[in-house]
């Protein structure tokens, strides 16, 4: 029975409350709580701490500090200050490179940041000064390292790295070790008609051989690289029956001082650019006399120019000259258009087809005369047909500089 008074004294509204029974606490909470307090707390005490990498060098590390090492840089030869346009076209956008070593003149490695499409990133290229062409788009353009002011106007020089602008102005050809055949045919820019014919319609393998009496020679220029052809600048030398037989104006020859010569030469080199090398206009008596013709192959060993012998003159010391001062030489196997006549050239040609499937290539010389134009022309296509690659001048020239 319940306890009447405790139920009086209890007041109004609240009911009996049930005996509490002992409440049994598990080890499983206790561990629980355990565990929340001492993050709590760990938490605590790093946020009350500085954050631990404000200052790296307090902080030990299992990686040995690094020390950078400043090697001083090399000295850069800047080149003489050429057209904006110029420079801008002649250096190739490579985003960034850098050549291993300080020496010039020979094999580098070179760490590029390719183009789009040019392979990955940072690809190691192989690089050789002497071997560097000029991209055919832009061809017309003279590379401003290869130039230096003369009195009467813009010279080809070697480049501080060693390339010489019979390098950097060759056009490019396969390489293959078939047979062979140059042609030069010179006396461009004395006829304007004449010249615009020649560039159009020779093929782009085709040299052409500038005459430096000729009027715009610089915009011939161009729009014969422009169309793919290596030029050779003409130089007039002393023939004999001087002056009775005259090559022109500035004429080099045997009885003026190599100083006077030199500066004829120059006159010639200075009207135009973007040229392999030169060739002689007339010149035998010139090319047998040592002491006129040596200081001519040394200026041109010292600017990096080839030396062309029209095959002329059998007297011509050319040849030893030319080994002699490191100059890149080729000579003419024979005159084209000797006779002016199709059925001649055309015969002349088909000799200089059998030299180059004898004795691996042959250099043939003309004139831009229509004639000879309209006939190498239509034979180069022929001759390609039966295997024979016509290839630029420098490809077929001895070039003492590489053996």
């Amino acid at each position: 029975m319940a306890d009447i008074g405790s139920d009086i004294e209890r007041p109004l509204g609240q009911a009996a409350r049930p005996p509490r029974a002992a409440r049994r606490i598990s080890a499983g909470v206790v561990a629980a709580t355990v565990v929340v307090l001492a993050v709590i707390g760990v938490s605590g005490a790093i946020a009350l701490r500085e954050r631990p990498f404000r200052n790296p060098e307090e902080v030990a590390v299992s990686t040995p500090k690094a020390t950078a090492v400043v090697e001083p840089a090399a000295p850069i030869t800047e080149p003489a200050p050429r057209a904006e346009a110029a420079s801008k076209a002649s250096i190739p956008k490579t985003g960034g490179s850098k050549a291993s070593g300080s020496k010039t003149g020979g094999p580098q490695i070179i760490h590029m940041q390719a183009e789009a499409g040019d392979g990955p990133p940072g690809a190691i290229v192989i690089h050789d000064p002497s071997t560097t062409g000029q991209n055919l788009r832009i061809a017309h353009i003279p590379d401003r390292a290869l130039v230096e002011s003369g009195e009467t106007g813009s010279l080809p020089v070697r480049a501080a790295d060693g390339r010489r602008p019979f390098d950097v102005y060759a056009r490019p050809w396969s390489g293959a070790r078939g047979a062979r055949v140059a042609i030069v045919i010179g006396g461009l820019a004395v006829s304007q008609t004449g010249t615009q014919a020649a560039i159009a319609k020779l093929p782009a393998e085709v040299t052409l051989g500038f005459a430096p009496q000729g009027n715009s020679i610089g915009r011939w220029m161009q729009a014969a690289r422009q169309s793919g052809h290596e030029i050779v600048m003409q130089v007039p030398l002393e023939p004999f029956d001087y002056p009775n037989v005259n090559p022109g104006r500035n004429t080099l020859t045997v009885v003026a001082t190599p100083d006077e010569n030199l500066e004829n030469l120059r006159w010639a080199l200075s009207r135009t650019t973007n040229y392999t090398g030169v060739m002689n206009y007339m010149g035998a008596r010139f090319s047998a006399d040592a002491a006129a013709m040596g200081p001519l192959m040394a200026e041109l060993g010292r600017r990096g120019l080839a030396y062309v012998d029209d095959g002329s003159s059998a007297r011509s010391l050319a040849p030893e000259l030319a080994l002699k001062n490191g100059v890149p030489f080729a000579a003419g196997d024979t005159s084209i258009d000797a006779v002016r006549d199709r059925g001649a050239i055309l015969k002349k040609l088909d000799e200089l087809e059998a030299t180059a499937r004898a004795k691996g290539f042959a250099v043939g010389i003309g004139s831009a005369f229509d004639l000879t134009v309209d006939t190498v022309s239509s034979w180069v296509i022929e001759a390609k047909k039966r295997g024979i690659e016509i290839v630029p001048i420098s490809a077929v020239a001895v070039d003492p500089e590489k053996g």
